[in-house]
C-alpha cells in the first residue's frame, strides 16, 4: 500500500472516531491508530458491513466493518429515512424494536430507538430480550411500518446484527434492501445525531407480560393444537442460552403441555453460550445436553430453539431405547407437511413453498395432494414471496432445510416456537394411533421414495468456485449428468441418471461453498425402508466425495 493510501485509511479512522458515540470503541480505535497496523486498519476501515440476509450481521468491534453503536446509528438512520419516503404514515405507524441478549444488544437497541425517535418515527419497544418471532408478529399486529431486531441469531458469541422486517411482516428483499443501503451510504462517515426525541415510545413489555401483542401471539400458537389431552406428551426442551425459553414455556402451557423438562444449564440467556461451541441447533454437538436430559426423563421428543427462537431442531428416541435420532431439517419439514396437509384437506388452493436446496420430497407430496408448490432461492425473504403474490391461496407451510419453518396463512418469517406446537400436535396425533414420527417418515418413503440427503460445506477460493460453475460436468460419482440448471445466479444444480441431485452455492458470509446432495431409492408398499435408505446413502458417498474434491481447496 502506498503512503498516500495508508494516510487515507488513517484519516478514515480518525473521522469515524470523531463521530463514534461509544467511549469503548473510540478507545479501541485509538489503539489501532497507535499500532499503525496496515492490515488491521484496512480490515476495520477499508470496508463496510453490507446488507445481507434481511439486514446486517458481523463481529463486534470498532469501525464501519464491525458491529458497534455508530454502525447501528447509521443503519437505523438509513432505515428511518427510507421509511419516511416509501411507507405512508410511517412516522405514526412506527417501528417495532426488539433485541436478543447478546453482547452489545441492549446498547444497540437503545441506539436504534434514539435514532428512530430523533427522525420523528414512533417506536414500539419490548422492554426485555424477546424471540425474533414475537417481534415479527408485533409488526403485523400493530400495523407498524417496519421492525428492527437486534440479533445475530445462531452466530458465534462475538457477533451481533440487525434484522429488518418490512410492514408486510416479511424480511426485506429487493428493491427495499438496496434502497435502505443507499440511504445508509448517503450519510457518509458522519454519524447522524440521535439525541433529541421527536416521537413517542410505546412499551410492549416482554414475553411474560400482558400486552395484547404478546397475548395474541400466545393465543395464535395455542390455537394450532388439534389433538388435546388426554394425549399427554413428555417434552424436553432447550433454549441454547438464548431468549426463547420464557415464551416457549408460556406457549406450550397454553397449548396444554404440562410435562415439559428444560435443560437448566441452557435455560437463561447467556451471551457467552458457555455450554456449546457454537449455539446452532444444526450442529449435533449443540444438542448433547438436550439429548442427555431427554434420555434421563424418558421424553417422547426433544426440541431445541436457536438463540433468537426462529429455528427448531427435533430429536426422537430410537427404537428399543438405543439413543436419540436427530431429524434433519428436511425430515422435520416432511413431518410438519404431512400433518398440515391432513389438517387442511378440502381447503382449496393450498400453497407450500420450499427452497431449491431443500429435499424434493415436499414437491412430490404436494403433487400427490394436488397442492400448489413453489421453490425459491434460499432465505425467507424469498420463501414468503409466492404467498404475497397469490393472496387468495391458503398458505400451508414455508420451510427451508436449515431448520426454518413458517406455519399457516399470513406468516412470512420462520418461527421455531409456533413450529414446536405443530410438531407436538403431529406427534400427539400419531401417539393416539400407537405410532411415532419415524413411522410418518417411513410411510412417506413407501409412498414417494426414500429421500436421503448429505449436506455440507468446503472452504474454497473464488477462482475455484467460478471454475466449477463454468465447466460443464458429464459425470459425478460415477453417474452420468443428464441435466443441469441455474435456478438462481449463484446456485448450480446437477441431476444424475439415477435421480440423484446435487446443488451448490457459495456461502453469503464465509469463503465457503455449500453443497446439498440427495439420492432417492424406491421402496414400495411392502419394501424395506431401512435398506432403501442405506442403498441411497451408499450411492451418495462417491458423489459427495467428488463434489468436495471439485469445489474445495483443502
Amino acid at each position: 500500500m502506498s503512503g498516500e493510501a495508508f494516510d487515507e485509511l488513517v484519516a478514515a479512522a480518525q473521522r469515524w472516531r470523531a463521530a463514534d458515540p461509544d467511549p469503548a470503541t473510540r478507545a479501541e480505535i485509538d489503539g489501532v491508530l497507535a499500532r499503525r497496523d496496515e492490515a488491521e486498519l484496512r480490515e476495520l476501515f477499508g470496508a463496510r458491513l453490507e446488507f445481507g440476509t434481511a439486514g446486517i450481521r458481523g463481529p463486534l468491534g470498532p469501525g464501519p466493518n464491525r458491529m458497534n453503536r455508530a454502525v447501528v446509528r447509521r443503519t437505523t438512520a438509513g432505515i428511518a429515512r427510507h421509511l419516511l419516503e416509501a411507507v405512508p404514515d410511517a412516522a405514526s405507524r412506527g417501528v417495532v424494536v426488539a433485541r436478543d441478549a447478546r453482547h452489545g444488544s441492549s446498547a444497540f437497541e437503545q441506539e436504534a430507538v434514539a435514532t428512530l425517535t430523533a427522525h420523528g418515527v414512533r417506536v414500539h419497544r419490548f422492554d426485555e430480550p424477546v424471540p425474533t418471532p414475537l417481534a415479527v408478529a408485533a409488526v403485523t399486529a400493530l400495523g407498524a411500518a417496519a421492525g428492527v431486531v437486534v440479533t445475530a441469531s445462531h452466530n458465534p458469541p462475538g457477533d451481533n446484527g440487525m434484522k429488518v422486517v418490512w410492514c408486510d411482516g416479511a424480511q426485506i428483499a429487493p428493491p427495499v434492501d438496496a434502497a435502505i443501503a443507499q440511504a445508509v451510504e448517503a450519510a457518509g462517515d458522519a454519524v447522524p445525531p440521535a439525541d433529541t426525541a421527536a416521537a413517542p415510545v410505546e412499551d410492549l413489555g416482554g414475553a411474560t407480560g400482558d400486552h395484547r401483542v404478546v397475548r395474541g401471539y400466545v393465543d395464535r400458537c395455542a390455537s394450532m393444537v388439534t389433538v388435546p389431552p388426554p394425549c399427554r406428551l413428555r417434552v424436553a426442551t432447550t433454549a441454547l442460552h438464548g431468549v426463547a425459553g420464557d415464551l416457549l414455556d408460556r406457549v406450550l402451557a397454553a397449548a396444554g403441555h404440562d410435562d415439559v423438562h428444560t435443560v437448566a444449564s441452557q435455560r437463561r440467556p447467556d451471551p457467552d453460550f458457555p455450554t456449546v461451541a457454537v449455539p446452532n441447533p444444526e450442529d449435533p454437538a449443540a444438542l448433547a445436553e438436550l439429548r442427555s436430559l431427554a434420555a434421563r426423563v424418558g421424553a417422547d421428543v426433544a426440541l431445541a430453539n436457536d438463540p433468537d427462537g426462529d429455528r427448531l431442531a427435533v430429536a426422537v428416541p430410537e427404537a428399543a431405547g438405543t439413543g436419540w435420532r436427530i431429524l434433519t431439517g428436511d425430515e422435520v419439514g416432511a413431518v410438519l407437511l404431512a400433518h398440515l396437509l391432513e389438517r387442511t384437506a378440502g381447503v382449496p388452493d393450498r400453497l407450500v413453498v420450499t427452497t431449491v436446496v431443500s429435499s424434493r420430497l415436499a414437491g412430490r407430496m404436494c403433487a400427490a395432494a394436488g397442492v400448489h408448490f413453489r421453490e425459491t432461492a434460499t432465505g425467507f425473504k424469498w420463501l414468503c414471496r409466492p404467498g404475497l403474490e397469490h393472496p387468495g391461496w391458503h398458505q400451508v407451510l414455508l420451510y427451508e432445510e436449515a431448520l426454518g419453518y413458517a406455519v399457516g396463512p399470513g406468516v412470512r418469517d420462520k418461527d421455531g416456537i409456533a413450529a414446536a406446537v405443530v410438531l407436538l400436535d403431529a406427534l400427539g396425533h400419531q401417539q393416539t394411533l400407537g405410532r411415532g414420527l419415524p413411522d410418518v417418515l417411513d410411510d412417506l418413503a413407501r409412498a414417494h421414495g426414500a429421500f436421503v440427503t448429505s449436506n455440507g460445506s468446503v472452504r474454497t477460493s473464488r477462482e475455484r468456485l467460478d471454475a466449477a460453475f463454468a465447466a460443464p460436468r458429464t459425470s459425478l460419482g460415477g453417474r452420468r449428468v443428464v441435466d443441469a440448471d441455474r435456478p438462481a445466479a449463484d446456485v448450480l444444480r446437477w441431476f444424475l441418471d439415477d435421480d440423484t441431485r446435487v446443488v451448490v452455492r457459495p456461502s453469503g458470509t464465509e469463503p465457503k461453498v455449500k453443497y446439498y446432495c440427495e439420492a432417492v431409492e424406491q421402496v414400495g408398499r411392502d419394501g424395506d425402508v431401512a435398506a432403501a435408505r442405506q442403498a441411497a446413502a451408499a450411492r451418495l458417498e462417491p458423489v459427495v466425495a467428488e463434489v468436495q474434491g471439485l469445489l474445495g481447496d483443502g
